[in-house]
Parts: structure tokens; sequence; C-alpha cells
């Protein structure tokens, strides 16, 4: 965006923006969300930053109206494949945190050096500066809607000491922790962290719901009407969320460590795709006729992501070629035989099996052609062993190809895993004969090279193409 065009958005209170650029007003020392509901600043005194940490670096602190950390984040991290959206989406699962700016050059490939300058160049601040601006929006997260100690929220937000987290709260709010907890909204319930989770209109949570439920896994995911609830792994221990919709979106969560808090937050919102900017997928996907009705039915649509990249290409690999019902009955006793139980939010519970389990014991529960259980437990072995890498941070390009140098793994699983771990947002499955009836149904090509070379001209949106063609061959 220009800045003219970014300054017309300010002055008409554009909440769609929100997220997505941060206003700094020189004259006042204060940067806001575009919607912020005080007086316009004079254009003359205005800068945009791309992110709110620039805005810190630059002397700025966060408006204590519209509190701009409160935004849904930027929809650029999920759309754009580069190494500074990468990098965001890391510094997002707290790898700064836990292994330093240098783990993070490292999982992008880069050096620190190299890193640090790329991320000036494209988002006003390096690395350190990222990663506490996240810390601080977890930690106003915690403050206002918690009733932890404030120990408890520096540790949960990633802070190494109280005093590092005292310090960051005075400086990018202008209050102290305690003046921040003042607009608490209420106690949560009794041993768990509840937060709300804020996103773009509009949404179609019933479509994501509805997605959950027929492929959740028994003992590991929980579903009802507008509720998810599953265990996952974390960095530090096991965790057990719940996700509702009532008009807003509220995350309630258990964690054995709440140095995971933070990372937890991120995965739950990959998984729902809210920072996605619908506004613009829809306008996109609506110029075109065959996808117009579809948009006007559904607006808001999202494209589930993976709470756990490893678990999500396990998934795939088993689901691949039969029935949606037939991969969950497979998965629910892959689960039962080498998940872990574990004591989360008052009762036993199940994890996902880890990949080391899959490679070492897959043999006796996986059940189908000898072929495709022999591709799975490959599969799990290697990422078990390192030797395939997958992450919501990989290159979408070399993670496809990756995949599909592994035996047993076709376009069809790779292009799924892609869209659902690593986020692109531009990925059509002409393979998938639910998709291709959808599409047919819609009036566009149902044969796979006619649908792939038809889909061109949507991107960079083939993915939400994909979710109301899947959408419409179901209804």
């Amino acid at each position: 965006m220009t800045f003219d065009e970014r300054y017309r958005a300010v002055s008409g209170r554009d909440r769609r923006f929100d997220g997505q650029f941060v206003t700094a007003v020189r004259s006042t020392g204060i940067y806001c969300r575009p919607s912020c509901p005080a007086r316009t600043p004079f254009e003359k005194n205005v800068t945009f930053y791309e992110t709110s940490a620039a805005a810190h670096e630059a002397g700025f602190r966060a408006c204590k109206r519209c509190l701009p950390e409160a935004a849904p984040g930027s929809p650029q991290w999920d759309v754009r494949g580069d190494v500074a959206a990468r990098a965001m989406r890391l510094i997002g699962d707290g790898v700064v945190e836990r292994e330093g700016v240098s783990g993070l050059a490292r999982r992008v490939g880069y050096s620190e050096r190299q890193l640090g300058r790329v991320l000036a160049a494209e988002l006003g601040a390096g690395p350190l500066a990222l990663a506490r601006a996240h810390r601080a929006h977890t930690a106003r997260s915690l403050l206002v809607e918690t009733d932890l100690p404030a120990s408890d929220v520096a540790f949960g937000a990633g802070f190494a000491s109280v005093r590092q987290f005292n310090d960051t709260v005075r400086e990018v709010f202008g209050l102290t922790p305690t003046e921040l907890r003042a607009r608490r909204r209420g106690a949560p319930a009794a041993g768990a962290i509840s937060l709300e989770l804020p996103f773009r209109e509009p949404f179609d949570a019933d479509g994501v719901f509805a997605w959950f439920a027929p492929r959740a896994v028994a003992g590991v995911e929980e579903t009802a009407e507008r509720s998810y609830a599953r265990t996952l792994r974390m960095a530090h221990g096991a965790a057990w969320f719940r996700v509702d919709f009532d008009g807003h979106l509220t995350l309630t969560a258990h964690l054995e460590d709440l140095r995971d808090l933070g990372p937890l937050v991120a995965r739950v919102r990959r998984l729902f795709d809210l920072d996605a900017d619908p506004v613009a997928i829809d306008a996109a996907l609506a110029a075109h006729p065959e996808l117009e009705p579809l948009v006007l039915a559904t607006p808001g649509i999202r494209v589930p992501g993976a709470s756990d990249p490893h678990e999500m290409l396990m998934r795939a690999m088993v689901g691949q070629q039969i029935s949606v019902a037939a991969a969950r009955t497979h998965l629910a006793r892959l689960a039962d035989a080498l998940g872990e139980r574990v004591t989360i939010a008052g009762r036993e519970r199940t994890l996902f099996p880890t990949a080391d389990a899959i490679a070492a014991r897959g043999h006796e529960v996986l059940t189908g052609p000898a072929r495709r259980v022999a591709s799975v437990i490959g599969a799990a072995a290697a990422l078990a062993a390192g030797d395939l890498t997958l992450t919501a941070a990989d290159d979408p390009a070399e993670q496809r190809a990756a995949l599909l140098a592994m035996p047993g793994i076709g376009p069809w699983t790779a292009d799924y895993v892609r869209m659902r771990v690593a986020r692109d947002p531009d990925v059509i499955l002409p393979g998938d004969l639910v998709l291709r009836n959808g599409a047919g149904r819609a009036g566009a090509p149902a044969e796979p090279k006619a649908l792939a070379a038809w889909a061109e001209r949507l991107a960079p949106w083939r993915s939400y193409a994909s979710a109301h063609f899947w959408r419409s061959a179901l209804s």
C-alpha cells in the first residue's frame, strides 16, 4: 500500500487494515491501529510502520485507547513465503525464546547478520525486537484477560525475568503491569487460561468447525457444533485447549508449562486461519462468475491450518485414497495404540503418536496395502531421524519438493500438506475427486488438467477457491 492509501484507511477508520500496519504519530509519540477512534492525525505528523516492533524501535508507545497489540495478526505472514514471513512465523512459535537468534537464523538458512539485515529492511526491526513485541502482545493478553500472578504472566509470555517483563510493559504501553491489568475483563475458570482470539470479519465459523468435526480423532480431539478441543504436544510439555464461538472466539487452555502459551496461541491462530484478510480474498474470488455465488453464500471462508506439522503429514498419508470416515477410524486406532497418555484439564487424555513411535511400532497397528503402510512408516522414520524436516515456516516450494522425494508421497499429499502446514494460500488440488465435483457444480472444469489450467486465474487465492469447491461438493 502507498502512503496515501494507508492514510485514507486511517481517515476512514477502516478495521480491515487493523494488524496490517500501524500508524505512528510524531506529535504525540504514540502508534495506533488504523481504526483507532481518536481524531485523525495530520498527514505531516504520520509515519507508517509494517510492525509494532518497528514503531517500538523508533521510540513510539502503544495507544491506550485502541490497543494495537490486540488487533489480529498481519495476513502477510501466511500469504508471503519469503524469509521475513517465515521468520515471523517462527518468532510466533517461540523459536527465539527457545533457540535464540542463532536458532532462528539457522532454521531459515541465513547467518544471524544476514537475517538481521533482511528483517530490518523488510519490517523495520531485527529479530530480537520482533520477538520482544510478540512477548509484549502475549503479556497484554494475559494481564487483561486472566488472573494469573504477574510472575506467571512474565514467564508465560516468554520473558527471562520479571524485571524485563515490567520494563517492557511500561515501555511499550506506557502503563505498569498493574495499570494494564486494571482493564481485565474477568476471571477465567479455575486452573485454566481463557483468552479472546481477535479475527477479521466476515468469519465462516460454522464452516471451520464443520471441517474439524468429521476428521476428529477419538481420544485426541473433541468437537461440538461451535467448539473444538484437543491435546497437543508442545516444546515444554503437554497442552489441552478448547476453542468456542458465540460471536467471539474464546480459547481456553491448560498447559503443563506456561512457557508454551505464546506458541500455543500462534498455532491456534494458524489452525483457524485467523489472520486472513477475508475482504480481499472474497473480492478477488467473487470477480470470477463461477465463484461469485459461492462467495456470496459463504463470505469469509477459511482454510484450516495444522496444529502439528508431523501429525499433519501422518494424517494426510493415512487418509490418501480412502474416505474421511475410514481415515478417521485408522487414525483413532493408531492414536489409541501408540499415543502417549497424559492427565491434563482434569482427566486422562491422549497425545497423537510421535513420528518416533510410528516409525518403531506403526507396523503393529497400520493396516491396508503393504506399500502404503511402508510409506507411512518410512516418512515417520525420516521425520524422527531429521532426514525430513517439516515446519510451519518452510519455504512452500522446497517443502513440496522434499515431500515428493519421499517414497509413497504424490502430488495430492504434498500439496495438501503445503496448504495446511506451510499455509500456502495458492494451492489447487486437481487430483482431489471431491474438489473436482465441487468445481464442476460451480461451472468450472472438473477434469484435472483443465481445472489446473483454469484455476491459474485465481492466484494467489487458489487454496480458498479449493475450500469453496469442497464446501460446494458437500453441501
